[in-house]
């Protein structure tokens, strides 16, 4: 795959259309391995600019980005009769927009919320806080597009598309400022890692790096709180595991032959990876002499188009998958973990899922965000489809409404897009349906050596 990062893409009729895979590789952020740093507070170019916020009624009007994007690629699937057309209007719902916020400061890569507070990151480098739909506070890096936001207690980790992750604070004295506290890997762990030749690995001919450094960007990030562990993913194909308390970097594994573009902690021990190869893989953390480590014991999936999302149901044990092809794959874990079917609702590029009871959301290159209400019997419900942003939906956070009333479970969805606005949205799952469907079972033969199972 040709990496083509740092250079402007332009169309040309006469060159054919690049593969996903390789436009993955094509942020409109330049690799760029300069170590100088700020640890911020609130940088004073930014706080000069006012945050616009808009009600439901005026949303504004994004930008597209101006680079050569797969997010044009119309997916094979837009003639299928369960393509939803996106509304117009939410009056038939309880769904829709409670407002937006923007901020010119680039694209909207990352997002996570705690509480009252809503963290976005960006192609400007700047992670933004949020109170209340409020520019609050934010801090910033003088390297690296925030392409992942994980919230760990008081600790805010941040993936980076210079390879690095950085570790944030709130400070004791100012609730509003925050300051950087490590970098992973920590200055002490590659100083002494780089003594042994035995701690690096080739990535390329004549190059050599450090295991515990990923040499590419940080594609995702997920954490296993109750085990205290970070787990990173990133275009080097490496899936990495760091233990909070100390940063330490517990084991580098190379999980997949292409770009890792998600991660995420699943139920009993499991961890799924998702690649630009098109695979899904199941990883179990288990007893290895006085450690543990991580053994593969499924691919779930095995595809042309790349895997661009994931995303668990905890209590029910179902994993999600989102591809480039605009479908979203799902497996339940009954006696075993099984495909229980596909989704069909987008007509791009699945971006980003993300999963609360018994919904799961999907955004898209498409501009919309599906919501779906998990039945009983691998029933998939579509609740709605948020419409409203100008570019394509890269990032997702959910947390409960603290309005909810037994009986009418509420939820508040914030979604970050390429048109430089984060919007949020009211969703209730209680809300009338537009369709409702049994998604495919696929079977296979158990002699086939490509059934998609998994045994617990």
């Amino acid at each position: 795959m040709k990496n083509l990062r740092g250079r402007p893409m332009v169309a040309e009729l006469s060159i054919p259309r690049p593969t996903f895979g390789a436009l993955l590789h094509s942020d409109p952020a330049i690799f760029n391995h300069d170590d100088d740093e700020t640890s911020n507070k609130t940088s004073s170019t930014s706080t000069n600019m006012s945050p616009g916020y808009y009600s439901s009624s005026t949303p504004p009007s994004g930008e597209l980005s101006p680079y050569l994007s797969p997010w044009n690629q119309l997916s094979p699937y837009t003639k299928s009769p369960w393509i939803i057309p996106s509304p117009i209007s939410h009056k038939l719902s309880n769904n829709g927009l409670i407002g937006s916020i923007a901020r010119e400061e680039g694209q909207v890569y990352s997002i996570a919320a705690s509480g009252d507070l809503l963290y976005t990151g960006s192609d400007s480098k700047n992670v933004r806080v949020w109170k209340n739909l409020k520019d609050f506070s934010g801090f910033k890096s003088n390297s690296g597009l925030v392409k992942a936001i994980v919230l760990c207690g008081e600790k805010i980790f941040t993936g980076h598309q210079d390879g690095k992750i950085r570790v944030w604070t709130i400070s004791t004295k100012n609730p509003s400022a925050y300051r950087r506290v490590g970098t992973l890997p920590t200055l002490k762990d590659y100083v002494k890692g780089s003594f042994s030749p035995k701690n690096y690995v080739e990535v390329r001919r004549h190059r050599n790096v450090l295991r515990i450094k990923h040499f590419d960007a940080v594609s995702c990030l997920s954490l296993n709180q109750d085990q205290g562990l970070l787990y990173s993913g990133s275009w080097d194909k490496t899936l990495k595991v760091w233990r909070v308390s100390d940063y330490k970097c517990l084991e580098s594994v190379n999980a997949h032959d292409d770009a890792i573009n998600s991660v995420v902690t699943g139920f009993d021990s499991l961890v799924f990876t998702g690649s630009a190869d098109g695979t899904v893989k199941v990883w179990r953390r288990e007893l290895h002499g006085r450690g543990t480590q991580h053994f593969l014991v499924q691919t779930l999936l095995k595809q042309e188009n790349a895997v661009t999302a994931l995303s668990v149901n905890q209590e029910s044990a179902v994993i999600y998958c989102g591809s480039s092809d605009g479908l979203v794959n799902f497996w339940e874990r009954q006696k075993h973990l099984s495909h229980g079917g596909v989704l069909r609702g987008h007509k791009m590029a699945v971006l980003c899922m993300a999963s609360a009871a018994n919904l799961v959301f999907s955004g898209s290159a498409d501009k919309s965000i599906c919501v779906w209400r998990r039945e009983g019997g691998g029933v998939h419900t579509c609740l709605t489809v948020l419409t409203g942003h100008g570019g394509p939906v890269k990032c997702l956070a959910v947390v409960e409404d603290q309005e909810s009333v037994e009986g009418d479970q509420r939820w508040i969805v914030y979604s970050g897009s390429l048109d430089k606005s984060v919007k949020v949205w009211g969703v209730t799952d209680n809300a009338p349906k537009w369709s409702e469907y049994r998604s495919p079972r696929l079977t296979f033969s158990s002699h086939s050596p490509n059934r998609r199972q998994y045994h617990g």
